[in-house]
C-alpha cells in the first residue's frame, strides 16, 4: 500500500501522518508514504519531526500539474489535505484560496483520475454550510458559504464530486468542525489564546462572544478520515462532528483558567466580517459506519495547553519570539 498525504506538514495532515508512521492506522500498516506540501507559512516539517524517517517528503504545490503526473501515480490512496485555511486571511485576500482550494483541488483531482488512483479522500469543513441558529446540519444541507475561505473549499468539494459523478473517480469527502491539539499553528482561537497567556499578553476576543463552535481533538478527526478512507463510498459526504459546543466566550473562560489567568487578560475587539454565529454537524453516517470520538473535550483540552507550556520551541519562533 501506498499513501501520498497533500498538505501533510500541515496541523491536521501532520498528525495524520505522525499517527500513519507510528501505527496507528492497522489498515495501512506497513504502508509507504510520501507527503506532498508547498510549506507556506503555516506548514512546517518540524511537525513531522516524530515521524522522521518513515515518509518520502516531496516540496510542491497541488496546482502543479507537471510535479503532480510524476508524484501521484502508484499511490493506492491520496489524503489531500492542502488548503488555504484561515478565515480572517481569506478576508483581505481570497486570491490564494480560491487558487489552492479550488484550482488545486481540480488539478489534484486530475491527477488521481489520471493515475488510476484507488480510493482520494477529500479534507474539508463545516464553514461550507454557512451559520446555522438550532438543530445540526447533515450530509444533504444546502451550501452556502459566507466567507472567501469556506467558498473557495466549498467550491473545492464541489469539483471533488463533479469528479466521482463524472469521471467515476473513487473520492469521499469529510467535513468537519473547529480543531484543537498540538502543532496547531497560533493564529487559531486556542493556540493564539493558549500562547499569549503564557507570555502574559492579552487575549482578542470578537465582538460578545456569543458566537458558537463544535471542537473536535485533531485525532478524532483523522480517525474519522481514516475510517472514511477505509469505508467510505465514492461522492457522499461524510461529517465528523465535534465532542463539545461551546460559545467563545465560554472557551475563553476556559482557557483563561488552564493558563491562570484571569478576563482582566482579555480585550474585546470588533467583530469579524460576516463572522457565522453557530456551526453545527449530524454525523450520523459516519458513526453508521462504527465511528466514535476518543478524547472528551475536558481532558484534550489540558493536554493541549500543557503541550504548549512544554514545547515553547516550537511555538515562538512561529510568533516572533525568541
Amino acid at each position: 500500500m501506498r499513501v501520498l498525504v497533500t498538505g501533510g506538514a500541515g496541523f491536521i495532515g501532520s498528525h495524520y501522518v505522525r499517527t500513519l508512521v507510528s501505527g496507528g492506522y492497522p489498515a495501512l500498516a506497513g504502508a509507504a508514504v510520501t507527503v506532498l506540501d508547498k510549506l507556506t507559512y503555516a506548514g512546517n516539517l518540524a511537525n513531522l519531526a516524530p515521524a522522521e524517517g518513515g515518509f518520502r517528503f516531496v516540496r510542491g504545490d497541488i496546482c502543479d500539474p507537471d510535479l503532480l503526473s510524476r508524484v501521484v501515480p502508484g499511490h493506492d490512496l491520496v489524503v489531500n489535505f492542502a488548503a488555504e485555511s484561515h478565515v480572517d486571511r481569506s478576508i483581505h485576500g481570497a486570491a490564494d484560496f480560491v487558487h489552492t482550494n479550488v484550482l488545486g483541488t481540480q488539478t489534484l483531482m486530475q491527477a488521481c483520475l489520471d493515475a488510476g488512483v484507488g480510493k482520494v479522500v477529500q479534507v474539508s469543513t463545516d464553514e461550507v454550510y454557512g451559520s446555522i441558529d438550532i438543530g445540526s446540519w447533515d450530509e444533504d444541507a444546502p451550501i452556502r458559504p459566507r466567507s472567501p475561505y469556506s467558498a473557495a473549499k466549498a467550491g473545492g468539494d464541489l469539483i471533488a464530486q463533479a469528479y466521482a459523478v463524472t469521471h467515476g473517480l473513487p473520492v469521499s469527502i469529510t467535513r468537519c468542525g473547529n480543531n484543537y491539539g498540538p502543532y496547531q499553528f497560533p493564529e487559531k482561537i486556542i493556540p493564539l489564546f493558549v500562547t499569549n497567556l503564557l507570555e502574559g499578553r492579552k487575549v482578542p476576543l470578537y465582538g460578545d462572544g456569543g458566537n458558537i463552535r463544535d471542537w473536535i481533538h485533531v485525532d478524532d478527526h483523522c480517525a474519522g478520515i481514516q475510517l472514511v478512507a477505509e469505508k467510505g463510498e465514492p461522492g457522499q459526504v461524510y461529517h465528523i462532528a465535534g465532542t463539545a459546543e461551546l460559545t467563545n466566550r465560554e472557551l475563553t473562560d476556559r482557557l483563561l483558567r488552564a493558563c491562570g489567568a484571569d478576563w482582566d487578560s482579555v480585550e474585546y475587539v470588533e467583530d469579524r466580517k460576516g463572522h457565522d454565529r453557530r456551526y453545527s454537524l449530524d454525523d450520523g453516517r459516519l458513526r453508521g459506519l462504527g465511528y466514535r470520538p476518543s478524547t472528551g473535550f475536558d481532558r484534550g483540552l489540558a493536554e493541549t495547553v500543557r503541550w504548549y507550556a512544554d514545547n515553547p520551541s516550537w511555538w515562538k519562533p512561529l510568533r516572533g519570539g525568541n
